[in-house]
């Protein structure tokens, strides 16, 4: 249970840095470039943390696909960037891979 508490911690600490990356305007912007290093530092200890009792393949497709979601998610709502049907569909299989993967990994 705790490894998910870790793979939680790391996904919210990669959605923070990918948004403070946004937010830095190619590194421009020191605090947030800043912050962009020190949220993927400790995102990367984070799920390093998780995958002492979780799978990799569940980990990492579980992180990679919240954290999508999640990206894809403020970049409509706060950046006001366009999202195609097709890239909605692509976030949908995404959903529907991660959801399998936790279903059917080999850890259960």
């Amino acid at each position: 249970m705790l490894g998910y508490v870790y793979l939680g911690g790391a996904i919210l600490l990669e959605f923070l840095g990918t948004t403070a990356m946004k937010l830095s305007d190619g590194f421009s912007h020191a605090a947030y470039a800043i912050v962009t290093l020190v949220c993927y530092g400790l995102c990367f200890c984070s799920l390093s943390l998780s995958l002492k009792t979780i799978d990799l393949n569940i980990a990492y497709a579980t992180w990679g696909g919240l954290g999508i979601i999640l990206a894809t998610t403020v970049s409509y709502f706060y950046f006001h960037e366009n999202i195609t049907p097709l890239g909605l569909l692509g976030i949908v299989l995404i959903i529907i891979g991660v959801i399998l993967c936790n279903i059917f990994g080999t850890g259960h």
